[in-house]
Parts: structure tokens; C-alpha cells; sequence
């Protein structure tokens, strides 16, 4: 199991990783533009952005890895990093779909084990897309 220290370290970094102008945009394009409801506008988004929806998959799931590798204690990559779970949200009613059309089982498998490992998870990323309709909504 890392150190807190070496935990530290590794998010640290990840979150500079997080300030590259292109990846910038492309998180900002994945949690405020992106709001599919359906399999198809998954696949409209993945489409008309399809460098920036495989940075914002790649990255996050990327960064989880560290934690499924235990590079990264669990808990504090979790507290540090709120936005995985906005992302994770938005591909999560889909995932199963995403996978069998990429031909790609794995895909955001490590996202997947990092946010669901939260105890209150469904709850949350129900809560998280319930705002997001009734923010379109409005």
C-alpha cells in the first residue's frame, strides 16, 4: 500500500497532467456539453468530439488505474477528485453498450471500479444526472 506521502505525490501529478490546455478543454466540453440520454447521443457526442471523449475516458480511466494498482491510496484519490465521478456518471447508463460497440470489455473498466467502490455510489451518480435534467430543464 503507498504512503500518504507517495499517494500525495501521484495525485499531485495527475492534476497537473489536468492542466494541459487540450485535455482542459475537453474535460470542460465532457462535463458541461456532454449530457447524453440515450445510447445514440452517446454516440452522436463520441462522434462530433471524438478526440476529446477518448481523453476524458482515457484519462480518467488512466488515473483509476493507479488506484486499481494500489499506486494510490483509494480514499484520497477519491476525496482529491470529484470529477471522475461527473464523468463516470455521464457514460455509466451506457457502459454496457459502449463496450460491445468499441469491441473494448475493459473500457473504463478501472473508472468503473474506483467510483463504484464509493459506498453510496448508485445514489450519487443518480443524484448527478437528476441535476443534470433538471438543469437542462430549466
Amino acid at each position: 500500500m503507498p504512503s500518504p506521502f507517495e499517494s500525495a505525490s501521484l495525485i499531485l501529478q495527475l492534476f497537473e497532467l489536468r492542466r494541459e490546455p487540450t485535455l482542459r478543454d475537453a474535460r470542460s466540453w465532457f462535463v458541461k456539453e456532454f449530457n447524453p440520454a440515450s445510447f445514440d447521443e452517446v454516440v452522436a457526442g463520441a462522434t462530433a468530439r471524438n478526440d476529446a471523449f477518448r481523453m476524458v475516458i482515457g484519462y480518467w480511466d488512466m488515473a483509476a488505474s493507479l488506484v486499481t494498482a494500489n499506486a494510490i491510496d483509494a480514499d484520497m484519490f477519491r476525496a482529491a477528485n470529484n470529477e471522475i465521478v461527473a464523468a463516470f456518471a455521464k457514460i455509466e447508463p451506457f457502459l454496457a453498450e459502449l463496450r460491445a460497440a468499441t469491441g473494448v470489455p475493459e473500457l473504463a473498466r478501472h473508472m468503473e471500479a474506483v467510483v463504484m467502490e464509493m459506498p453510496d455510489a448508485r445514489a450519487r451518480l443518480e443524484l448527478m444526472r437528476r441535476q443534470w435534467r433538471e438543469g437542462a430543464a430549466q
